[in-house]
């Protein structure tokens, strides 16, 4: 079954705010509590993921993560509830937009039979 992919992003000011590979590296800092580990498991180096993170932070309304240096606890690192809220409308878009582009797609293949 043939299908498109297209990649989408969120743009402020000209500059990438949120897509795909932002998306992939929230998640893992999600799960793994930490920025270090969560790029080692993207493959991605921990300056890169500290300027995404960094960067998104700035961009937002509202903070996406917040990190916690060492402490009693051991500091760690926390995606928001908006950080939150913001994967999950971000998934909502890719996969309607991911749908809408199949189902034209469909209909011109449809077309060309």
């Amino acid at each position: 079954m043939k299908q498109v992919k297209s990649r989408i992003w969120i743009e402020q000011e000209g500059e990438a705010f949120l897509g795909f590979g932002r998306v992939t590296l929230l998640k893992k800092v999600a799960e793994t509590r930490s920025i270090s580990a969560a790029a080692k498991a993207i493959g991605m180096s921990y300056k890169k993921a500290w300027n995404l993170i960094n960067t998104m932070n700035t961009s937002s309304s509202q903070p996406l993560v917040i990190t916690n240096t060492g402490g009693k606890d051991g500091g760690g690192t926390f995606i928001t509830d908006y950080g939150h809220k913001m994967i999950t409308e971000f998934e909502t878009l890719n996969n309607a937009c991911e749908a809408f582009l199949n189902e034209k797609f469909n209909t011109i293949i449809e077309l060309d039979n």
